[in-house]
């Protein structure tokens, strides 16, 4: 055991004991797994959110060995968390209609994800029990969106959508849980015994629904988590990739084909819409590049900003995560925004190198959360997925990963002693 493994080994010890009630855990994990129906959800992370404060009523210090077992880069996460919270209520105080720009004030409640996985998640075993939660149902939920083919979905006007409320929420919900699948394949966890088949038929369930759904975004935020996967898992293996691609061509369905194909052409109307979007972004920017036009507010003024190539003559967002914030809130929002992806990414892969890659203990959950973080960020190119309520929830899980789960930080030099203490061994 390293050095730093033994300073982080007795806070994870007590940890447990003092950080949180088993019940704070399972209601936390119980508010993910029900993100399908979000009223559920919403009433279970509420029911959360009370219950970890009460198990440390009357526990005094009893906060401190929760955040101690969590490592160095843990504190500015939450740093970077509230950064982005206090400009979301300076861009609601600058808007240009606050009252309108207040209902985005609950987001709170959903940013509320990320502190109390840092302290209900209380190590690897809660943290498995979670994401394998997260992927059962995310299967269920592919196997009722390819049910709905019987019933008069699958065509592009009736995506198959399962119990969500809109197709690219269901594919979001995919595919975050396909990257902490994938990374679980790769480590060697998906046998062919009675503990590990499951995992190759949630494979199946959520693929094939991920290309029944159409998601354009979803599908490239996928191909780009699978060559970071293969990058570090065997590059190789990026021989194989034509070949792959070969054979999703010839094997394909003709719709998911012409679907595909439409990616890369930009007189597609789809595509021509979201250039034209993007232009109106870049102007929003320009004219309110600190605090933005407000929350709430570019779906309002979209019409002032419209150029004339647009398809829709009104749009609820930008189709753009990046933009769309910029936008909405300023570039300094954009900024705490990126920093929060940018602090749990290289925890996930930092932790992952140092306790040996996908030979570690942790290895597929510090790879499954960059995977999903990458394939995340890539889809959010393409539609505003962080302001989709159950998918920001999954990510925000995701962001706390890396750092509940335990292992060695970057190991650190010791501080020089102080004067009195040199003195003392004279």
């Amino acid at each position: 055991m390293t050095t730093a493994e033994r300073a982080v080994a007795p806070a994870e010890a007590r940890a447990p004991a003092a950080a949180s009630s088993p019940a704070s855990f399972w209601l936390f994990a119980a508010h993910l797994w029900t993100v399908f129906g979000l009223a559920l959800s919403n009433l279970l992370l509420g029911l959360a959110v009370l219950a970890v404060p009460a198990s440390w009523i009357g526990r005094r210090g009893a906060a401190r060995p929760a955040l101690a077992r969590l490592g160095g880069r843990a504190p500015a996460l939450l740093g970077a968390l509230a950064i982005y919270i206090v400009l979301l209520a300076v861009s609601v105080a600058a808007s240009l209609d606050p009252g309108r720009s207040a209902r985005a004030l609950t987001e709170l409640f959903n940013l509320a994800v990320l502190p109390l996985a840092l302290v209900a998640v209380r190590g690897e075993r809660d943290a498995r029990r979670v994401v394998d939660g997260v992927i059962l149902v995310a299967a269920l939920s592919g196997l009722f969106g390819l049910a709905q083919f019987f019933f008069g979905y699958g065509d592009i006007d009736q995506r198959i959508r399962a119990s969500f409320s809109h197709y690219m929420t269901f594919s979001g919900v995919l595919l975050v849980a396909d990257c902490l699948l994938l990374a679980q394949i790769a480590a060697g966890r998906a046998s062919w015994g009675r503990r590990g088949a499951w995992r190759w038929i949630a494979l199946a369930a959520i693929n094939l629904a991920l290309l029944g759904s159409y998601t354009r975004s979803a599908w490239v935020g996928l191909a780009v988590a699978l060559v970071l996967l293969v990058l570090v898992r065997s590059p190789r293996w990026l021989l194989a990739l034509p070949v792959a691609g070969l054979l999703f061509v010839l094997l394909a369905p003709a719709p998911v084909l012409d679907r595909a194909r439409s990616i890369v052409d930009l007189q597609h109307h789809s595509n021509v819409d979201r250039l034209s979007m993007a232009r109106a972004g870049v102007a929003m920017i320009a004219d309110r590049p600190v605090v933005g036009l407000g929350p709430e507010m570019v779906k309002t003024l979209y019409p002032r900003y419209r150029v004339e190539s647009a398809v829709r003559d009104e749009v609820p967002h930008l189709h753009d995560t990046f933009l769309h914030l910029a936008a909405e809130r300023g570039l300094p929002s954009l900024a705490a925004y990126l920093a929060l992806m940018a602090v749990a990414a290289a925890g996930a892969w930092g932790r992952f190198r140092r306790e040996g890659g996908f030979a570690g203990p942790r290895g597929d959950l510090q790879l499954g959360a960059l995977l999903a973080l990458v394939g995340f960020n890539v889809a959010g190119l393409f539609e505003h997925n962080w302001g989709d309520t159950e998918v920001q929830r999954l990510v925000l899980f995701v962001l706390a990963l890396p750092f509940v789960i335990g292992g060695p930080e970057a190991p650190q030099a010791a501080p020089p002693p102080r004067p009195a203490e040199r003195s003392s061994r004279r």
